[in-house]
C-alpha cells in the first residue's frame, strides 16, 4: 500500500505524463505498387511505436507513387471508398499498439468526387476525425486539381487519447489562415503529411530556396501560433513519364516546437522516423510571454475573407 508521500508523487507523475506526449513522422520512398506501400507503411509505423511514439503520422497519398504528375484517369483506380482497406488495417493496428496514426488517401466519396484525405485514428482503434485537404494546387506535375475536390469539412483540430490534433495536407502549409483556424481550435500539433520535391531541372537554380521557404512557413505557424509542427514528406526521384524529368521528392521531413526551433530533422534521401515530444508545459509558457493570440484585432479582420481588398 502507498504511503501519502508515495501517493502524492504517484499522482504528480501521472499529471506530468498527460502534459507530455511523443509524435513521429515517417519519410519513405514510396514509388511502389500499392500493396508493397500498404505493407511497408505498416511496419513502419510499428517500428515507431516501438520507440516509444504515440502520435505517428504517415506522408500524403501513402499507398501510391505520386500520380499527379500526369492528367490520366487510370489513375483513379488508386482511390478507395471511405473506411475500407486503409481505415480497417490501420485502425486494427492502432488498436494493437495502442498509438493514434495519422492515415493519408486518396478518397473515393462516390462516382465523380475524389479528395486527398487523412483519417485520424486514435488509440482505440476508432475514428478519431477525417480531413480533407482544403487548398489544392495546380503547377507543373502536380496537376492535384484533375482529381481532387477541395475538402468540405473545414479546418478542424481532433481530440485523440494522446492529445489535441490539427491535421492539414501539403499544399495547405502555405496558408497562415489554415493554421491560424486549427490552432484557435486548440491544435497542440500541426501535422502536415507531405508529398513535395524539385523537377530535377530546376533544382540547382532554384532548390535551396524553394526548400527554404517551405520550411520557414511552416516553422512561421508553429511561432505565430505557439503549437507544434510536423512534416512527413517522401523521398526519391518519382520519374515515370516519357520525355519528363519527374519529380525528385526532397524528403527533409521535421519537427519544429512552439518557438520554430527545430526538434527533429530528416534527410534528403533516407528513409527515417523522427520523435520528438510535444510538452504542454513548455507550449503554456511561450504563449504566456508571446501572447499573440490575446493580441489579436479580430475587430479589424473581417476583409481576410475577401479574394482582394480593391481600394474604392
Amino acid at each position: 500500500m502507498r504511503s501519502i508521500i508515495q501517493s502524492y508523487y504517484f499522482c504528480q507523475n501521472l499529471y506530468f505524463m498527460k502534459r507530455k506526449y511523443s509524435i513521429a513522422v515517417v519519410q519513405l520512398n514510396l514509388n511502389d505498387s500499392p500493396a508493397n506501400n500498404f505493407s511497408k507503411c505498416k511496419d513502419w509505423v510499428e517500428k515507431a511505436a516501438n520507440k516509444g511514439a504515440e502520435v505517428i503520422c504517415l506522408p500524403e497519398l501513402y499507398s501510391s507513387h505520386y500520380f499527379c504528375q500526369s492528367e490520366d484517369v487510370d489513375n483513379f483506380e488508386f482511390a478507395e471508398p471511405l473506411y475500407s482497406t486503409s481505415f480497417t488495417a490501420f485502425s486494427e493496428l492502432a488498436k494493437k499498439l495502442g498509438v493514434v496514426i495519422i492515415v493519408p488517401f486518396f478518397e473515393k466519396r462516390m462516382a465523380g468526387i475524389y479528395h486527398n484525405s487523412a483519417y485520424i485514428i486514435d488509440a482505440d482503434g476508432s475514428e478519431a476525425g477525417l480531413y480533407r485537404k482544403m487548398h489544392i494546387p495546380d503547377d507543373p506535375h502536380f496537376y492535384e486539381k484533375f482529381y481532387f475536390t477541395p475538402g468540405d469539412l473545414g479546418f478542424k483540430t481532433i481530440p485523440t487519447q494522446k492529445g489535441k490534433i490539427g491535421t492539414l495536407i501539403c499544399w495547405d502549409q502555405w496558408y497562415p489562415e489554415a493554421a491560424r483556424l486549427t490552432a484557435l481550435q486548440g491544435a497542440e500539433i500541426l501535422f502536415y503529411p507531405t508529398a513535395i520535391g524539385w523537377h530535377p531541372s530546376e533544382k540547382a537554380a532554384y532548390g535551396v530556396n524553394q526548400h527554404g521557404a517551405w520550411m520557414n512557413v511552416m516553422k512561421g505557424h508553429a511561432v505565430a501560433n505557439g503549437t507544434y509542427v510536423a512534416a512527413a514528406n517522401r523521398i526519391g526521384l518519382e520519374k515515370y513519364l516519357p520525355g519528363t524529368d519527374g519529380i525528385e521528392f526532397w524528403g527533409a521531413s521535421f519537427i519544429a516546437g512552439p518557438q520554430g526551433e527545430i526538434l527533429a530533422q530528416a534527410s534528403h534521401d533516407q528513409e527515417e522516423i523522427l520523435i520528438a515530444d510535444v510538452d504542454l508545459d513548455l507550449q503554456e509558457n511561450v504563449r504566456q510571454n508571446w501572447p499573440f493570440f490575446r493580441d489579436r484585432r479580430i475587430d479589424f479582420y473581417g476583409e481576410i475573407t475577401q479574394r482582394a481588398i480593391d481600394k474604392k
